[in-house]
């Protein structure tokens, strides 16, 4: 690990309060022309004793503004404290877990994996736009069908069409020879540049696209493409459960990748992480933010700088080795859980390297699914599965409760 390690109390304490002391301080210094302040100390008491040993919550009382991308070019000044937090998280995420060399990528903290997943898809159909004169109708988004709704929601907003690629009900894999003539037809009726988004964890299944699959078609028809990996639930899983993953930078047709914060990571809602490749977050370069030091280049502008402290504070609580024995532990309860799912020989769907069970919904009784907070895929009579989601806080004595509540009804 080249920037990622494990910190003592003490050290976080320290970086967090230096961070803050290179940011304005609305409390003391003089500073006319922000439209911003401390949060209201009338409502929220900044002089409160246990905000010394909360650094979070200092960052919260101070309010600083991350707005912009802070590996590309300029940013506001004042609060370049919490600015280099944010570089420093980035340089873990995209160096040390994904495989970025150094200063060869961008990116930033967003709201959520909703609008990283947006800010990929507007960014290269920008950089269609702007390197080949593309026009909307010619440039196509393709992901699967258990892709995440913000790829619709994307596709709406920005006038692009969605291919939609079928899986295998039972494997949750890509189609391979519906993805191929999907694309063609596509082609043949006038699609010439094409968006992939790629599953690092599905939010149902948990179920993990092979980039591959894409990339062979559209090489094979020698078509214009830039893929994304949506691994907003499953990039603070599969690369510490899959050691041998090539699903990072260091495969070269990867452009992009979306993290979320706020599920494995236990960071406040909400706090996703976008990356990208150096050479395409320019597209989205909003000039007429020229009040903006550095201006804007992504989709929400100002944002709180205390999500990226939170990050920072959980990585290096962890560090590498922490985190990984973090993620077998819930592999290690994944797996009882299906061992206890075989033995009664209940049909379920489980990505290996992820810890997602979901169950087919003719064995789980309805009472069942609402006593344990079991999440369908659909909130009507036609369900066809529930999902359970091995998280920190789900426990073995948890899933043997469960089991032994099945285990008593007429659908084992």
């Amino acid at each position: 690990m080249k920037y990622w390690k494990k910190l003592t109390n003490e050290q976080r304490k320290e970086r967090i309060a230096r961070a803050l002391q290179d940011n304005v301080n609305f409390s003391k210094d003089t500073s006319l022309g922000y439209p911003a302040s401390k949060l209201d100390g009338i409502v929220f008491n900044d002089d409160a004793p246990f905000l010394k040993d909360a650094p979070i919550l200092q960052t919260y009382v101070a309010n600083p503004n991350n707005i912009g991308c802070h590996t590309f070019g300029t940013s506001e000044k004042a609060f370049n404290g919490t600015h280099e937090i944010e570089r420093e998280v980035l340089r873990v995420i995209a160096v040390d877990i994904f495989k970025a060399e150094p200063n060869a990528f961008d990116g930033y903290i967003s709201p959520g994996g909703t609008e990283a997943n947006i800010q990929a898809i507007w960014m290269f159909r920008n950089y269609y736009m702007n390197n080949y004169d593309a026009k909307a109708d010619e440039i196509a988004i393709v992901a699967s069908e258990d892709t995440h709704y913000s790829i619709p929601k994307a596709a709406n907003l920005l006038q692009l069409d969605w291919l939609k690629i079928p899986v295998d009900f039972n494997t949750r894999a890509i189609d391979k020879v519906q993805l191929e003539q999907i694309i063609l037809n596509a082609n043949n009726n006038g699609k010439k540049y094409f968006l992939a988004v790629s599953n690092m964890g599905t939010t149902m299944f948990g179920s993990v696209d092979n980039p591959e699959d894409y990339i062979a078609v559209f090489e094979k028809h020698n078509l214009h493409y830039k893929l994304h990996i949506d691994g907003a639930y499953g990039g603070f899983v599969y690369p510490f459960s899959n050691q041998q993953s090539v699903i990072n930078f260091s495969n070269p047709k990867i452009s992009s990748i979306t993290i979320d914060a706020h599920k494995m990571l236990q960071a406040p809602y909400g706090t996703g992480v976008f990356i990208c490749r150096k050479g395409y977050i320019e597209n989205v370069l909003t000039k007429e933010a020229e009040y903006v030091e550095g201006m804007d280049l992504t989709l929400c502008g100002s944002r709180s700088g205390a999500n990226a402290v939170a990050v920072w504070m959980i990585l290096f609580t962890y560090g590498p080795n922490g985190w990984f024995e973090k993620v077998s532990v819930l592999q290690m309860r994944t797996q009882f859980l299906c061992n206890q799912l075989n033995a009664m020989q209940i049909q379920y769907f489980r990505e290996p390297f992820m810890n997602i069970v979901t169950i087919k919904a003719e064995y789980i009784p309805i009472k069942i699914a609402e006593k344990y907070g079991l999440v369908p895929q659909q909130h009507d009579e036609n369900n066809q599965w529930y999902k359970i989601v091995l998280m920190d806080h789900v426990e073995v004595e948890h899933l043997t409760t469960f089991i032994e509540d099945l285990m008593a009804t007429t659908y084992v």
